[in-house]
C-alpha cells in the first residue's frame, strides 16, 4: 500500500533533520522497519508513543531525539500510512576490527584502552560522531609532546552484514626541539643557574648520548613550577612570572621559549603565630612552627613544617588535620609574618582494616603484620609501620594504604591495604652453563610464601661441576602468635674442592639443624639454633694447611686415609632490619651478627663469628638514585687442644673471597691464601741390606715449597666492603624498576689466616712460579670497580657483573665478567 503522507524525515545522525507540517492523527498501529541486531521490544522502549495516542510534529520530533539518544541508530525516518506510524531505522554498524599503522610513540595496547573508554572497540556499535573527536584528540596529544606536524586519520571500511573495519593511520613526524630558552628580568641568578631547575633543555652536554631536547607542553608547566619554587625557597616572596612566550619556527620543528621574570626582593621571617584549637598539643606544634623565625623566607621549609605537624597529629587519631600557612608580607622592612592555621578536625578510630590484591596470600598473613589495630585510635605512624612490614616480607611488588572515611560517621575510618603480589616461589628443572659453575643441572621446589601461609618451604636437588647437594627445609615465621619463628632443615652434600678453585679434597657431609627466633622489638630479632653434622674428608692433596690440620686426627699408620668428624653446634644470632622493602630496598639498614660454636663433645672444637651490614641511602625524593654501603666481617678459630696441639678452624669452614658476593672482578674463591705444597729435600744414602739405593731426607730447613697457583685454601678471617650507586636502568621503563636494578660499584676485600706462620717458609726455596706473601697480614687487600645488573627473572634472581681490578695481587685470578643465580639483594 502506498504511503499517504511523510510526517518527519531524519538523515544521517539527524544533522539535516527537516520537519514538515502535518495534521495530528490518532495512532492505530506502530511498525518499526530495518531492525537487525536491536530487538523490537528494546526499540519500542525508546518510542514515547503508544497506540491510541494523538500525535503531532512535536511528539514525532521527541521520538526522533530519544531514538538517537539510544545510540543504536544512524538514520531514522518516520512516515504515516493512514492510522499506521512507520518508523524506518538504519542501525549503527558493528565494529569488526580496529588496526593501527604508523604509531611508534603510542603502542597498540595504549590506543586500544583509550579507544575502549570512548566506546570504540571490537563488537561495539560505531558512533560516527566520535571519529572526528578522536582524530582531534590524538593530534592534540602529539602537539603536547612537540609533534606539531602529526596527522591522524581514520578510514571506515564497510563490510557485509552492517559491519565496519576501522583503520587508524598515523603520520607522527619529528618532534620539535627546544632551540633556545631565554630569561628576562633575572638579576640575582644567572641563566645557567635557572636552567638547572628545568627538565627541558636547549643544549645537551657531549656525554649525554640519550638526552633529548624535545619540547613538551606539560613539561614546561612543571619547569615553571620548579622555577617558582626555586625563587620562593630563597626568600623571594613576591616573585612572579609576568609572561611566558612560546614561539615556533615556520617549519614547526623548533621552539623558542621566553620567560619574563619579576624577582622582587628577599624577605626574612620576623614572627610566627599558630592559630587554632590545639587541644593540648601546643608545645610541640608551636616549637616546630617557631623554628622558622629569623630564617630567610623559604616556601619548602614551611611545607615541611606543615607536614611535620600533620604527621604528629596523625599519631593521635586526627585522620584529616588541616595545616595552612598564611604569610603576611611587610614590604617596608622586607619581612614576613607567618600564620600557621591548624584545624585538627575530629579524632577518628579505625573501624575495619581491609586487604585487596592478595589472591594467593591469606589475609591472616597480612593481618599479623599490622601494628595499627582495629577499634583503636588511628595512628599514622603505626599505619606506615604496618605498610613497611608488608613491604619487607618480599611477597609483594607494591604495597599501598588508603584511609577511607566511613559514610555517615565523622569519627571512624577504614584502612585499605592494596598489595600487588609477586612470585615468591618456583618449580623448575633446567640445564645451564656458567662461567664459574660450568655445566649445571638443577631441579627443585621452593616457596617463600608456602600456600599463602607466609611460611617458607623448599626441596632442592642441585648438581654442578664441583658439588651435588639435596636439602629439605621449612620455616614457620609465626610459630606462635607473638612472632616466634621456628625452622629446620635436613641436608646432604658432596663437594669437590679442586673444581671450586680450592685445594684438592673431597667432602661428604649430611646433617640436621633447627632454629628458634624471637622478636625483641619492631626491628630486632634474636635467634637460637642447634645442629648436627657428619663430615667426611678424603682424597686430599698434600697441601700444608690441610695436612697440618688433619695430622692430629688422621690414622698414624695411614695418614692419607679418609677422616670423619661428628660435630654438634649451637648458634646465636641477632638481626636488626629497617629496610623499606624485602626485595630491592631503597632505604634503611640491615645489621646481623651470627655466632656458631661446636660443643666440647664434638670431634672438632671451633667457633665462627660473622657480622653483615647494609645501608641504603636515597639521594633523591623518588629513590631512583641510592647509595648502598655493604660491610662483611668474619672471624673463626678453634678452642682447646687435641693431642697437645691447639685446635684451629677446619679448613672447609674457612672464609673465601672473590666473586659475586664478596669481590667482583676476581674469580670466586680465588682471593686470599693459597695452598702451599711443601716437599723435603733428599740426598743419596748408603745402600740397604739388598744393595738397593736409598734416600735420606735432610732437615726441614732444607725443604722446598711451591704455591698452588690455582688452589685457594681460604682463611679464618675476612673483611669486605662495598660502595654502590644504584641508578635507573638504561632503556628500562618505570614498570621494570621493581624487576631490574643497575648499580656502579667499588669493592674492597681481604681474606687472611691469623694462624699462618710466614716465618716457617721465609728461608725455604720457592721452586714454583707463584710468589708467596704473608697470609696472616690483613693489609693484603684487593679492590675493583665496575657495573652490576640484577634481574628478578622467572627462574630466580640473576646477577651480572662487569668488574675491573683497581689493586690486584695476582693477575691470574682476575675475572672481568661473572654471573650468579641466587639472592643478592
Amino acid at each position: 500500500m502506498a504511503l499517504k503522507k511523510l510526517l518527519f524525515g531524519a538523515v544521517f545522525l539527524g544533522a539535516g533533520a527537516q520537519a514538515q507540517a502535518a495534521e495530528p492523527f490518532v495512532v492505530e498501529d506502530i511498525q518499526v522497519q530495518g531492525l537487525q541486531r536491536v530487538a523490537l521490544g528494546a526499540a519500542l522502549t525508546y518510542i514515547p508513543i503508544q497506540i491510541g495516542d494523538e500525535i503531532d510534529s512535536a511528539l514525532v520530533a521527541q521520538t526522533i531525539r530519544e531514538l538517537y539518544a539510544s545510540a543504536h541508530f544512524d538514520d531514522i525516518e518516520i512516515l504515516r500510512d493512514d492510522g499506521t506510524l512507520i518508523i524506518r531505522v538504519t542501525e549503527r554498524p558493528t565494529i569488526s576490527s580496529v588496526s593501527f599503522e604508523g604509531n611508534s610513540d603510542l603502542d597498540d595496547d595504549q590506543l586500544s584502552d583509550s579507544l575502549r573508554n570512548s566506546g570504540i572497540a571490537v563488537g561495539e556499535q560505531l558512533d560516527r560522531t566520535m571519529i572526528s573527536e578522536i582524530e582531534s584528540g590524538l593530534e592534540e596529544f602529539y602537539q603536547s609532546v612537540g609533534k606539531y606536524n602529526a596527522n591522524v586519520s581514520v578510514t571506515v571500511i564497510n563490510l557485509p552484514r552492517n559491519r565496519v573495519e576501522l583503520r587508524f593511520n598515523f603520520v607522527e613526524g619529528a618532534a620539535a626541539e627546544v632551540k633556545q630558552i631565554n630569561f628576562i628580568g633575572n638579576h640575582s641568578f644567572s641563566r645557567e643557574e635557572l636552567l638547572r631547575e628545568f627538565e627541558l633543555r636547549d643544549t645537551l652536554p657531549w656525554w649525554n648520548f640519550f638526552g633529548r631536547r624535545q619540547y613538551q607542553q606539560q613539561q614546561l608547566g612543571g619547569d615553571i613550577e620548579s622555577l617558582e619554587s626555586f625563587y620562593r625557597n630563597r626568600g623571594y616572596a613576591r616573585f612572579r612570572i609576568d609572561s611566558v612566550q612560546v614561539s615556533m619556527t615556520p617549519e614547526k620543528d623548533g621552539i623558542y621559549i621566553t620567560l619574563n621574570l619579576d624577582e622582587g626582593d628577599q624577605y626574612e621571617v620576623k614572627e610566627v603565630n599558630v592559630i587554632g584549637d590545639l587541644r593540648g598539643h601546643d608545645s610541640f606544634i608551636e616549637s616546630v612552627a617557631q623554628s622558622a623565625e629569623g630564617r630567610r623566607y623559604n616556601a619548602s621549609y614551611m611545607t615541611g613544617i606543615e607536614e611535620a605537624v600533620k604527621g604528629y597529629l596523625g599519631r593521635f587519631g586526627y585522620a584529616y588535620p588541616e595545616v595552612r600557612t598564611v604569610p603576611d608580607i611587610n614590604d617596608d622592612d622586607l619581612t614576613v609574618d607567618l600564620n600557621f592555621i591548624v584545624e585538627l578536625g575530629n579524632r577518628a578510630y579505625v573501624r575495619r582494616i581491609n586487604f585487596e590484591g592478595n589472591s594467593a596470600t591469606k589475609d591472616e598473613v597480612l593481618r599479623r603484620e599490622m601494628r595499627q589495630l582495629e577499634g583503636a585510635w588511628l595512628n599514622q605512624q603505626q599505619v606506615e609501620t604496618s605498610r613497611a612490614r608488608l613491604e619487607r616480607l618480599g611477597y609483594f611488588a607494591t604495597v599501598d594504604v588508603e584511609t577511607v572515611r566511613v559514610p555517615g560517621e565523622d569519627d571512624q575510618v577504614d584502612l585499605v591495604y592494596r598489595v600487588e603480589e609477586q612470585p615468591s616461589g618456583s618449580i623448575q628443572a633446567g640445564i645451564g652453563y656458567g662461567g664459574f659453575s660450568g655445566l649445571s643441572l638443577n631441579a627443585g621446589i621452593s616457596q617463600e610464601n608456602f600456600f599463602g601461609t607466609g611460611n617458607s618451604a623448599a626441596i632442592n636437588l642441585n648438581t654442578n661441576r664441583f658439588q651435588r647437594d639435596a636439602q629439605l627445609s621449612y620455616s614457620n615465621n609465626y610459630f606462635t602468635d607473638d612472632g616466634i619463628a621456628l625452622g629446620g632443615n635436613i641436608f646432604y652434600r658432596d663437594f669437590d674442592g679442586s673444581r671450586a678453585n680450592l685445594s684438592q679434597y673431597n667432602q661428604r657431609s649430611y646433617g640436621i639443624a633447627s632454629n628458634l627466633s624471637f622478636p625483641i622489638n619492631e626491628f630486632q630479632r634474636i635467634s637460637f639454633g642447634a645442629g648436627y653434622t657428619n663430615t667426611g674428608i678424603s682424597q686430599f692433596q698434600q697441601i700444608d694447611q690441610i695436612t697440618n690440620f688433619l695430622a692430629r686426627y688422621a690414622d698414624a699408620e695411614n695418614p692419607e686415609s679418609s677422616v670423619n668428624f661428628r660435630t654438634y653446634d649451637l648458634n646465636l644470632g641477632w638481626q636488626r632490619v629497617t629496610l623499606n622493602r624485602g626485595v630491592f630496598p631503597t632505604a634503611g639498614t640491615q645489621n646481623s651478627v651470627n655466632l656458631k660454636v661446636t660443643t666440647p663433645n664434638s670431634d672438632l672444637q671451633y667457633f665462627k663469628l660473622n657480622y653483615r651490614f647494609r645501608y641504603y641511602h636515597p639521594i633523591d625524593n623518588d629513590h631512583r638514585f641510592v647509595f648502598l654501603t655493604r660491610l662483611n666481617l668474619g672471624y673463626g678459630n678453634g678452642y682447646g687442644s687435641t693431642n697437645g696441639v691447639d685446635n684451629t678452624l677446619p679448613f672447609w669452614e674457612n672464609f673465601y673471597g672473590g666473586g659475586q658476593d664478596s669481590l667482583r672482578g676476581f674469580e670466586t674463591n680465588r682471593v686470599g691464601p693459597r695452598g702451599i705444597i711443601r716437599q723435603p729435600t733428599f740426598v743419596q744414602g748408603p745402600p740397604d741390606a739388598n744393595g738397593n739405593p736409598t734416600r735420606i731426607a735432610l732437615g726441614p730447613e732444607f725443604d722446598t715449597y711451591q704455591v698452588a697457583q690455582f688452589r685457594g685454601v681460604g682463611g679464618n678471617a675476612i673483611a669486605n666492603a662495598s660502595l654502590e650507586l644504584i641508578v635507573p636502568t638504561p632503556f628500562a621503563g618505570e614498570d621494570a624498576a621493581r624487576a631490574v636494578r643497575t648499580s656502579l660499584f667499588v669493592d674492597v676485600g681481604t681474606v687472611w689466616d691469623t694462624e699462618f706462620n710466614f716465618d716457617s717458609y721465609r728461608n725455604l726455596r720457592n721452586v714454583g712460579q707463584q710468589e708467596l706473601w704473608d697470609y696472616s697480614d690483613p693489609s693484603n687487600y684487593q679492590a675493583s670497580y665496575g657495573v652490576s645488573v640484577q634481574w628478578l627473572s622467572p627462574m630466580g634472581a640473576l646477577t651480572f657483573s662487569l668488574g675491573f681490578p683497581i689493586k690486584s695481587l695476582d693477575p691470574d685470578v682476575e675475572e672481568r665478567f661473572n654471573f650468579n643465580l641466587g639472592t643478592t639483594f
